[in-house]
């Protein structure tokens, strides 16, 4: 285990506050930069951002010595930074990065086998057109799933039935009237930034869906071949950054429906201060308010723009009642805790090592286990596991 780095080899600006607050770095694991991190059990999976390394699967039962059981690698041109488990089963994305590289391989999702982890099994693989798979749901049946196709502008939303994995069956699509320009349908973004699909989620019979700069959907889902819109909302241009992830609560809160929502701090319309994360009541559905919004203390600073990559990335898609660990980019782990949605407040905190070569951490995704030890990585290099005071 490294030390960590210095507080005078960072720059204040973007560490307004203490290494680390009710957190204690138990071990690092030493791997590739990635894009997710999921944990089933006490294995711990990790999807990484760049070939040739695809998802590296780690025994935690030990958090303190971590031990690398396995390694899954992808072909030039593609990553495989996506990672979901759940019932033995294992997805992750093949998606395309740049134009080198293998064609031949494919967009989509590969689908596992890791009833032992050890030995992941490949079982099948979906396939689709264009780049492929971005992220995704996965509740051990179902898939929620944001392709590419041929004939579609952008990411849309699909829902696949693996109850065989091996014949994995499309159950239902749903996308922005207009991206379907292979079915005739107009396109009406031309003086506007193409719709995505980042991923749904889902909790009951709901979609929660980002949909990067065209903002949020909340879809009923009570018929899975026959998503239908409830909802919508986009705070772009007015904040430049686009949605990235809509985190419903499994319980009320304050006897409201409260749904978290990241804007990730990329891909910015017009220079800008950091991306927060906002807290909506979806009490009514058909009208999803906001009620407040989180930032790091103090970096807004004066209000002038920053780099990308200094504010919010996206919280933990598994919580702890109200209390939700995000990867904040440059500003590492942040634990906040919903319990009063109007206004929410951190818990604890941890910084990483910054990587070699680097000028500051990226903290691209975080989650919990059933023990609650948080699993933090770097979008460049390694995996901190990390204990809090805060469960």
């Amino acid at each position: 285990m490294a030390p960590k780095t210095s507080p005078q080899n960072r720059r204040e600006s973007d560490y307004p506050l203490a290494d680390a607050l009710n957190t204690t770095l138990l071990a690092h694991i030493d791997c590739p930069g990635g894009g997710q991190v999921w944990v089933d059990g006490t294995t711990l999976y990790i999807g990484h951002m760049r070939f040739p390394s695809g998802t590296t699967i780690v025994d935690v039962a030990d958090p303190r010595q971590p031990k690398v059981i396995s390694k899954i690698g992808v072909p030039d041109g593609w990553h495989s930074h996506k990672v979901r488990v759940a019932n033995d089963l294992m997805l992750v994305n093949h998606e395309k990065i740049g134009q080198e590289g293998d064609h031949s391989f494919g967009g989509g999702l590969g689908i596992y086998d890791v009833a032992d982890p050890s030995n992941p099994r490949l079982l099948s693989k979906w396939r689709t057109g264009g780049r492929g798979v971005h992220r995704y749901d996965f509740d051990g049946r179902y898939a929620y799933i944001s392709p590419t196709a041929d004939g579609y502008v952008g990411n849309f939303v699909m829902i696949l039935d693996l109850k065989n994995p091996e014949k994995p069956e499309e159950v239902g699509r749903w996308w922005i009237p207009g991206q379907w320009q292979g079915g005739g349908e107009d396109y009406p973004w031309d003086d506007w930034v193409p719709p995505r699909c980042h991923h749904p989620i889902r909790r009951g019979d709901r979609l929660y869906v980002s949909y990067w700069h065209h903002g949020l959907f909340i879809l009923d889902i009570s018929d899975m071949s026959k998503p239908k819109a409830i909802s919508s909302l986009n705070t772009s241009p007015v904040y430049p950054h686009p949605t990235h992830t809509c985190l419903p609560f499994k319980e009320k809160i304050a006897g409201r429906d409260i749904m978290i929502v990241a804007d990730e701090d990329v891909a910015k319309l017009y220079p800008s201060p950091p991306a927060f994360t906002w807290v909506y009541d979806i009490t009514v559905e058909t009208i999803p308010t906001s009620i407040a919004t989180w930032q790091v203390e103090g970096l807004h600073g004066d209000g002038s723009p920053q780099e990308p990559m200094t504010g919010c990335h996206q919280p933990s898609e598994r919580v702890a009642g109200t209390i939700v660990p995000f990867a904040w980019f440059a500003q590492g782990l942040r634990i906040v805790d919903f319990a009063d949605p109007y206004s929410p407040r951190e818990l604890g905190h941890f910084l990483p090592d910054v990587p070699e070569s680097q000028a500051r951490p990226s903290s691209n995704d975080v989650t919990i286990d059933d023990r609650g030890i948080i699993y933090l990585i770097d979008r460049i290099h390694g995996v901190d596991i990390i204990e809090t005071s805060v469960f």
